[in-house]
């Protein structure tokens, strides 16, 4: 019997010791699996910080009692105890926080590990969201989940409302310029089509110059010139650098539009980087750049 073997045994034991009443229910999560979960969840472990952003939004904190490493988001979700980084999740932690239900993203925590909660007993629910429509069902599913559902069809209502209000004002856009959106630096990298980035540029009223199979591919300076992207948004977080550092690095490139008409702009990576509803606000951020003149100067939301 291997070590790890004895280790998933060991944690299953302390599980029956320990047990969490339970009167289940059948459900199917995002990912097509069919499992059975508590009627009502009061020990919730959310193992992405994605997911502790929306169960917060739902106004579900109270249900949580561990959370991963970098979810800071609310302020709130800081004070929470740690079950590690969802790539790298502490299966001894989760256990002794006694959960009835976990909370799962596909794009992030490693299929195995998951495999090994489940196999101690605990019932794991996967999201798998891919795009804005795709949190939306997100949203509801996990409202659902927690008995949240009027603050979950709250939350999707006014997703849907501001990105109409968005595509509605793009409209009127004259032109679609070329978007380069720098994810991390040193070496490049960019976003492709099946990403959130560019969803956002494209109802924006922009074009992804990065468009294509490879969800984040790697550019070299000179790829991008060929690319003559006419505005470039900078993630706060690339690289780990200062915005100052990451706007100087733009700035020697001269033969760029983006340079020369000084459109390089560094925009707040956690509103681009998580599958929450806040990527309505980033998606309000790249149309205020894009199209200025459509949107009310310093706001980010667009007129009621």
């Amino acid at each position: 019997m291997s070590k790890n073997t004895h280790i998933i045994l060991a944690l299953a034991l302390i599980f029956l010791l320990h047990p969490v009443d339970i009167i289940a229910g059948s459900v199917t999560d995002q990912v097509g699996r069919t499992l059975v979960v508590p009627e009502n969840p009061t020990r919730v472990i959310a193992l992405a910080p994605s997911i502790t952003e929306i169960i917060y939004d739902l106004g579900q904190e109270k249900r949580l009692v561990g959370v991963t490493q970098y979810s800071t988001y609310p302020s709130e979700a800081e004070s929470l105890p740690r079950i590690g980084s969802y790539v790298r999740l502490d299966i001894e932690k989760i256990v002794a926080l006694k959960p009835d239900l976990c909370l799962a993203i596909k794009d992030g925590n490693p299929k195995h590990i998951v495999d090994k909660i489940v196999t101690l007993g605990i019932p794991v629910y996967v999201i798998d969201p891919r795009n804005l429509q795709q949190i939306m069902d997100t949203i509801t599913r996990l409202g659902s989940l927690l008995h949240a559902e009027q603050a979950a069809a709250g939350l999707v209502s006014d997703m849907e409302k501001r990105i109409g209000q968005v595509e509605a004002r793009v409209k009127n856009g004259l032109h679609k310029p070329r978007i380069f959106f720098q994810i991390d630096a040193e070496p490049l990298f960019s976003a492709g089509t099946d990403t959130f980035i560019h969803e956002l540029i494209e109802l924006a009223g922009g074009i992804n110059t990065t468009a294509g199979d490879v969800s984040y591919p790697r550019y070299s300076w000179e790829d991008i010139i060929v690319l003559q992207p006419e505005i470039v948004l900078i993630s706060s977080m690339a690289g780990g650098l200062a915005p100052e550092y990451l706007l100087n690095s733009w700035k020697k490139w001269n033969l760029l539009s983006a340079v020369k008409n000084d459109q390089i702009f560094v925009v707040d990576a956690e509103l681009f980087d998580r599958p929450t509803p806040r990527l309505v606000v980033g998606l309000e951020v790249i149309a205020a750049i894009i199209h200025p003149e459509l949107f009310i100067k310093g706001e980010n939301k667009t007129e009621e």
